[in-house]
């Protein structure tokens, strides 16, 4: 029987082993049982806390890698970073990681952010500066970038009107709200037009993705599209690609549906979380970002989802300082608290 890894031998190991290594293994068929078997597990969380099944590992957001900087990181107590540096070569990837691990940090993931996938015109420059983003990351020793594929300025529906209709193949949609949908018709046009030249582009990826060991992690980020879990999980899962995977926002989604319901439809798609919170208004009708465990989130209720859709990785924090306060609410966080 062999050994559980500590968290640090997890996180140098993990970088020691290259990008593909870490995505092929935690892809590696539901009959090893997925991610959760191929993570260490995390025992129980103190004497008052739950015990988990599965390995969270605390990070943040940083530009380009600084010695500084990662120093700072480690001092807090976070282990890894999330990296926004998408456009660096190879080398200076490879230059990056080096820093970042001679203060016992792991890059875990590159953000390449919004692009533009349903705009003709930029979409063949937007698939040229995801692979570049994809070789970075694997310089960088990441195994995922985060990407949005596109935005719409359409009017679409309040958070609170949604009421899809959908094929689960494709992801196409018919019906956006309950009763007469004709007012929204131009928004069912650009939501479908938008999914499958997402589709198009993102199959374009999925070979580049795989020759750079790095997961394309699909994003969500207020950009009026695919607002539901169930929707959501349909379009990630229509690629049947272990190369084309969901990064999941706790904060983004929650003026749409409650976190627990976007884990429970994502499940085992899920690669990367962002840690944020939100606080609904009383009504339950929008709210503001606010700080993590300030807002409308169930965190417990977060942690145990997380557990049972079997997620081992990175809680990166998105926003706020970079100190031992941020470091020590994710900790309560991890800790089902």
């Amino acid at each position: 029987m062999r050994r559980d890894l500590t968290r640090r031998e997890f996180i140098l190991g993990s970088a020691a082993a290259g990008a593909g290594v870490f995505a092929a293994r935690a892809f590696a068929g539901d009959a090893a049982g997925g991610a959760a078997a191929t993570a260490p597990q995390q025992g129980p969380q103190g004497p008052a806390g739950p015990a988990f099944k599965t390995t969270l590992l605390k990070a943040q957001i940083m530009g380009n890698i600084d010695a500084k900087q990662c120093e700072a990181f480690r001092e807090a107590g976070f282990e890894g970073i999330e990296t926004t540096a998408w456009s660096v070569t190879p080398e200076q990837a490879q230059a990056g990681r080096k820093i970042a691990e001679k203060c016992g940090l792991k890059i875990h993931s590159v953000m390449r952010a919004w692009v533009d996938f349903n705009n003709p015109k930029s979409a063949d420059g937007d698939i040229a500066s995801v692979e570049k983003a994809l070789q970075a990351a694997a310089g960088y020793g990441a195994d995922a970038i985060l990407l949005v594929p596109c935005r719409t300025g359409v009017k679409c529906p309040d958070p609170w009107q949604y009421d899809y209709e959908f094929d689960p193949k494709t992801a196409r949609i018919t019906r956006v709200v309950k009763g007469d949908n004709a007012p929204w018709a131009d928004y069912i046009q650009v939501q479908n037009d938008a999914t499958d030249l997402s589709r198009a582009a993102l199959e374009k990826l999925i070979a580049p993705a795989g020759k750079a060991g790095v997961v394309i992690a699909l994003e969500n980020v207020w950009n009026n599209l695919w607002c539901m879990p169930d929707l959501f999980a349909a379009f990630v899962k229509s690629f049947d690609s272990k190369w084309i995977r969901a990064y999941f926002d706790i904060g983004n989604h929650v003026k749409y549906a409650e976190p627990r319901r976007w884990i429970r439809a994502l499940g085992k798609t899920i690669v990367k979380c962002h840690v944020k919170d939100f606080k609904l208004n009383a009504d339950g009708h929008g709210g503001k970002f606010v700080g993590i465990r300030e807002g409308s989130v169930d965190w417990p209720g977060v942690r145990r989802e997380l557990d049972d859709a079997g997620y081992n990785g990175w809680m990166t924090i998105e926003g706020g300082a970079v100190n031992k306060d941020q470091s020590q609410k994710l900790d309560l966080i991890i800790a089902g608290k």
